[in-house]
Formats: C-alpha cells, sequence, structure tokens
C-alpha cells in the first residue's frame, strides 16, 4: 500500500512539474566542489525530478555531516523543503474531512521530518517509499487522536471505519440497511462486536445539550428534552423484589412488620399489642427483617 501510494505521489510530483513547465537547473549540484552542498534559494520550487536528484545528492552528504553543524543543518532542512510537495500530495487525500489544510501539512510536515531522519541510503530504497507511510501515518494519527468527540480506544475507532465501509457494501448489495448479523458474517466478527462498534461511532461526533430541536415549529432546547433519573425508581424495584420474600414469612411476622412499618407503633406498643416483652419484639423483628435482607441481596 505503502508503495502504490509512493509511486502515484513520484507521478504527481512528475506532472506538476509538466504543468509548471519550469525546473531549477541542477548544474549548480555538478558544479558544487567535492564534499560542497550546491546553494538553492527556492526549494520548495525545484521541479519534482530535479528535487529527487538533489535528495539523492542531500542525502549523501548528510550522511558525511556531524549532527548540530551549520551543513548539516541546512542539508536537514533544504532537504524538508525539497519534499514537502509529498505532503501536500498525501493531504488531498484528507480534504474533504473538514479539517483545515495548514493542521494537516503541519502534522504530515512532522512525518515527512521522521523519514528523513530514519532514511538510510544503504538500502537502495527510493525515499518516497519510506516518506509517504511516515506522512499519512501521522496524519492518520492526527485524526484519531483529535477529531473524535468522545475518546474511544483505537480497536474500536478503526471498527467504526470498517463497519462503515461494510454497511455501505451491504447496503448496495441488498438494497436495505444490513443487519446486525449480516454485518457481523460481512467482517467476520461476532454480533456483540458490532454492536459495541456502533454504540462506540457515537462518540465520533457529540450534541451540546443546549443546542435546539425544533418540533412543531417550536425551537426547545435538547437539555428538556433529557429526561432524569427518578430515585423514586429503586423504590419500585425494592418493593417488586420484596412482595414475594414478604409472602414466605410466618402470619406472625408479617403481622409484626405491619405493625411496626404500616403503623408505624413503637416496639413497646407491639409488645403491648401483642402480650409479649418489648425485647421479644425487637428479637422477632431483627429475625424477620435479617430474612428479607438476605433474600434482596440473593436476587440482587
Amino acid at each position: 500500500m505503502g508503495a502504490s501510494l509512493a509511486t502515484s505521489a513520484v507521478q504527481a510530483q512528475d506532472s506538476a512539474a509538466e504543468a509548471q513547465g519550469s525546473a531549477v537547473d541542477v548544474r549548480t549540484a555538478s558544479a558544487a566542489l567535492p564534499g560542497e552542498l550546491p546553494h538553492i534559494e527556492d526549494p520548495q520550487n525545484i521541479a519534482p525530478r530535479d528535487a529527487r536528484e538533489l535528495t539523492q545528492l542531500f542525502f549523501r552528504r548528510l550522511e558525511t555531516l556531524d549532527e548540530g553543524t551549520h551543513e548539516y543543518q541546512y542539508a536537514r532542512n533544504t532537504l524538508i523543503e525539497m519534499n514537502l510537495s509529498l505532503v501536500r500530495y498525501a493531504a488531498r487525500r484528507f480534504r474533504n474531512r473538514g479539517d483545515d489544510m495548514d493542521d494537516i501539512m503541519q502534522v504530515g510536515t512532522i512525518g515527512l521530518i521522521k523519514a528523513i531522519d530514519r532514511y538510510d541510503l544503504s538500502r537502495d530504497v527510493e525515499f518516497t517509499t519510506l516518506a509517504i507511510p511516515y506522512i499519512t501515518g501521522e496524519m492518520k494519527r492526527f485524526f484519531r487522536d483529535t477529531t473524535w468527540d468522545v475518546r474511544v480506544p483505537r480497536r474500536l475507532q478503526e471498527l467504526r471505519v470498517d463497519l462503515a465501509r461494510a454497511n455501505e457494501k451491504l447496503s448496495g448489495r441488498l438494497g436495505r440497511d444490513p443487519k446486525v448479523a449480516e454485518l457481523a458474517e460481512e467482517l467476520g466478527i461476532s454480533e456483540d462486536e458490532v454492536l459495541e462498534g456502533q454504540v462506540a461511532a457515537n462518540g465520533y461526533n457529540a450534541s451540546s445539550i443546549d443546542v435546539t430541536i425544533s418540533d412543531d415549529g417550536n425551537e426547545t432546547p435538547l437539555a428538556d428534552l433529557i429526561g432524569e433519573r427518578d430515585p423514586d425508581m429503586d423504590l419500585v424495584e425494592d418493593l417488586h423484589t420484596l412482595k414475594p420474600l414478604l409472602e414466605q414469612l410466618e402470619e406472625r411476622d408479617r403481622h409484626l412488620l405491619e405493625l411496626r412499618f404500616g403503623q408505624e407503633m413503637t416496639q413497646a406498643q407491639i409488645g403491648g399489642e401483642l402480650g409479649i416483652s418489648q425485647m421479644h419484639t425487637s428479637r422477632l423483628l431483627s429475625r424477620a427483617l435479617a430474612r428479607l435482607r438476605e433474600g434482596m441481596l440473593d436476587q440482587a
């Protein structure tokens, strides 16, 4: 894939050179003294064919220079400027994503610099073959880290892309939106993974709760349409769980609980009602409540 992109980049550069109809005369390179680098006034406007020849010359010289010297910095900076056309070529793939092209160019240039610093002439590989994957890799990392409104793992970000492609492919084939099972079969993953990817895809774009939604001609803030957690719902669930447990208690225990919590009588009053001591009433209530508590924990 990287080699294919690199070849396309070279072809695009050559086409640009023909369109421009101009090129910097590279005789300055051959005229330079042995061990010296030619002075290039405007590296960014060098024709691509000349840029490739000069790139090799500058890399050969860069290998012999000490890092930190003025000549080393000149060679490295010139290599960067001469090959910015590779960054522009790679950036065109992302021009419709709605992001600032200046930002894309900046991160692509970081990839170009990494490629220059890691290029090895001894491997006899065209520089564009190494540079294009580095440049596009930085751009993709930029989109991965900055375009998601909600941060999700990289695995799910990549799954979202795969799901989008599979959905488009299957929609065209089936004439309808594909089902979860069909997406899972197409991608060779489980249905749970498909659902996980679809949920994670919601994090790509988020809306403010202050955004207004049109409803029958009325503009209503989204926040007004979002429900809140009702604490009484927990009580309903607890009562629903408690009902069968109460039915399992003995009649005397249910009567005790009714007096204590239904009629809100004190233990002394209950003891007087039933003709038992307050201490005995307390033990009976504790035992009944313990059984209910244990039953609810078992069903939690």
